[in-house]
């Protein structure tokens, strides 16, 4: 009898943390590595932010907290929602959690049973489908397609749909492909939600600051406010604020399911550290210039990476609306073969040659559900991009 439980038996460690730890390794061997892996802002936190937290140990907030949060931050986060969205929360439909990771987690913890499906448009991120099966849940993959911009279709989606369906993942601007849905294209998708009443919505919008050009951002209860009652909409301050490791994310949504994910974090974490509250208090409340900013920083560095890939041989490049990331398709290297005699017959091979050849680290495509693809982080220096890019190029024009 094996001592693990056989849950762990169902998923697999996050293939992004693999990678960016194999270059991490590499790098501290005297590699000349340059990581495009990590999904994390390369900006400091802001020093107001910082400050706040500092004031908080000073003013004694290191104490136990409420589980899922202080009323400040829960007050603060509703505002937010009505400010930025048009919703309307009360504070007590606000659950803070360590890190948007979590409170999708909890959320899929408190209401899954055995033979409950989840359908989650691929390409995803890849924690989705592995927390849908810690939670005893089925994942369902609908696949969108690059001829589609990764989006998922009102068809699609309906097909996908059965009456086991309790949820729908849904991410816009979308890890890993930068994805975004315009108001018509969700209100599509929200018209076939309306007609299966039994599916509820839970809404990932961690990159909703992170929207370029004319893409503007929406979510699934602000489009069809109909779906209000059946909306958990999860945000966080990791991406926005440059917040990574404070570990702050939050949900509203209806009462009884505040109070389930509630019941699960009091048995779980507890509550988020006192600190990152106090942090993400001024984050919410304070001086909101710093997302401007960082925007077009990312969206400098989002064009110039598309240019530069879409001239590497045999890489097609779409351009996101949003997010820190590209997600190229690498279908015309398929078959191609190394100088040192590997054949490129899938999106990891392609990655782990790359990595060994030129010191690029990136996410294959498979990890997300859809190949061969593969993921860049473009939230790094302006040198460091083009200088990885430059050696994908070089790479792509050594296969034959």
């Amino acid at each position: 009898m094996s001592f693990l439980s056989a849950t762990l038996d169902r998923v697999k460690p996050s293939p992004t943390i693999a990678i960016s730890t194999k270059a991490a390794e590499l790098k501290a061997k005297g590699g000349d590595v340059i990581s495009l892996s990590a999904g994390e802002p390369d900006f400091d936190t802001p020093q107001h932010i910082k400050d706040a937290a500092v004031q908080a140990i000073a003013d004694g907030h290191t104490k136990y907290t409420a589980p899922d949060g202080i009323p400040e931050l829960k007050a603060a986060i509703a505002t937010k929602f009505e400010r930025e969205n048009g919703l309307d929360y009360l504070p007590s439909q606000v659950s803070v959690g360590t890190g948007g990771k979590q409170v999708l987690y909890n959320a899929l913890m408190a209401t899954l049973n055995p033979g409950d499906e989840v359908v989650i448009p691929a390409p995803f991120w890849v924690s989705y489908p592995d927390m849908v099966l810690l939670a005893g849940g089925t994942p369902v993959i609908a696949e969108a397609s690059i001829q589609t911009g990764f989006k998922l279709t009102a068809d699609q989606l309906d097909a996908a749909i059965t009456d086991k369906t309790k949820w729908l993942i849904f991410n816009s601007p979308s890890n890993p492909t930068g994805a975004g849905y315009s108001w018509d294209e969700l209100k599509e998708l929200t018209d076939v939600l309306l007609r299966h009443p039994h599916v509820w919505i839970l809404t990932d919008d961690m990159y909703e600051h992170l929207a370029y050009g004319d893409f503007k951002f929406c979510t699934p209860a602000q489009v069809e406010p109909k779906l209000y009652d059946r909306c958990l909409t999860m945000n966080g301050v990791s991406k926005a604020y440059a917040m990574t490791g404070w570990r702050i994310g939050y949900a509203a949504g209806p009462d009884h399911l505040i109070k389930a994910m509630r019941k699960v974090q009091s048995q779980s974490t507890s509550n988020p550290s006192s600190i990152s509250q106090y942090a993400a208090l001024a984050a919410l409340n304070g001086p909101q210039d710093f997302l401007d900013e960082s925007r077009a920083v990312y969206q400098r560095r989002r064009d110039m990476v598309v240019d530069l890939l879409n001239a590497a041989p045999g890489i097609t490049c779409p351009t996101p609306d949003g997010a820190f990331y590209v997600y190229p398709s690498i279908a015309e290297l398929m078959g191609k073969t190394t100088p040192s005699g590997v054949q490129i017959n899938s999106d990891e091979i392609f990655v782990t040659e790359l990595l060994g050849d030129t010191g690029v680290a990136a996410v294959f495509g498979a990890a997300f559900g859809l190949s061969p693809n593969f993921r860049v982080s473009y939230a790094t220096s302006d040198a460091a991009l083009k200088d990885a890019c430059t050696r994908i190029q070089d790479f792509c024009g050594s296969l034959v």
